[in-house]
């Protein structure tokens, strides 16, 4: 699945993507110093486009490169990055999609024994968009396969919306994705559990267009079992600025 992947990527010409350009400001230890050392900068890169108009056997659907990079190390610098690239495609009538999905990244941390992967993920599935009302939507159910020292098979459900209003001077987007992952995860801290756990990750996001392709928003990042084990559902909120290019 990873060489589909790359190959798909590199096929693509830079001209077909829409390219869009975020700096959040996160107040996660504002709201919650308990869990939260600090607040921090995160900068978003993203290449996304819907692409459907071809006659060849092989029809692409959506692509979607997403970088995040959270300036949390010292003297904000760069301390996790994380990556998702993701293709639909389909060789049949109905506008069901396959999709295929990569996703990884990884954590500095002081003191630097701390650091972390954030492990390889390859996903595989149907999606489905949709239009509904003036408002655009997007319907994944994926098989995912957690590169962790104990491997995991899982599954996840994706689900994107987004809508403009008044001509898009105020913009209403956001995904949130709902997936297992086993408890056991082949380390020590962890090697006594059993059974999957349920996760949830949410980032909600309202944006206002100030001028031209520059807009100002703030957007809510939704975690439960995601960034701790303890039965804790986060919410943290962020003031954000974004250009469209």
């Amino acid at each position: 699945m990873k060489y589909l992947i790359l190959l798909i990527i590199i096929s693509l010409p830079a001209s077909l993507f829409a390219q869009n350009l975020q700096l959040h400001y996160d107040f996660r230890h504002t709201v919650d110093p308990a869990h939260n050392s600090q607040n921090f900068p995160t900068l978003y890169f993203e290449y996304f486009k819907a692409m459907d108009s071809t006659s060849s056997f092989i029809k692409p659907g959506s692509f979607l490169f997403k970088l995040e990079d959270d300036l949390q190390g010292d003297r904000d610098n760069s301390g996790k990055a994380f990556v998702q690239v993701s293709q639909t495609f389909r060789l049949w009538q109905p506008k069901i999609f396959a999709a295929v999905q990569y996703s990884g990244g990884l954590g500095v941390t002081n003191p630097a024994q701390y650091s972390y992967y954030i492990n390889n993920c390859f996903s595989i599935g149907p999606s489905y968009p949709f239009q509904w009302k003036g408002a655009y939507f997007n319907a994944e159910i994926f098989y995912n396969y957690n590169i962790l020292k104990k491997p995991s098979n899982d599954i996840m459900l994706s689900f994107y919306w987004g809508k403009g209003f008044w001509n898009y001077k105020v913009e209403f987007a956001g995904d949130f994705e709902l997936y297992t992952l086993n408890r056991n995860q082949g380390d020590a801290a962890t090697k006594n559990l059993g059974g999957k756990m349920i996760s949830f990750f949410g980032e909600p996001q309202i944006w206002f267009k100030i001028k031209g392709n520059f807009s100002m928003g703030s957007k809510a990042i939704l975690y439960y079992h995601v960034v701790i084990p303890q039965n804790l559902f986060e919410v943290y909120p962020t003031i954000a600025a974004r250009v469209k290019f």
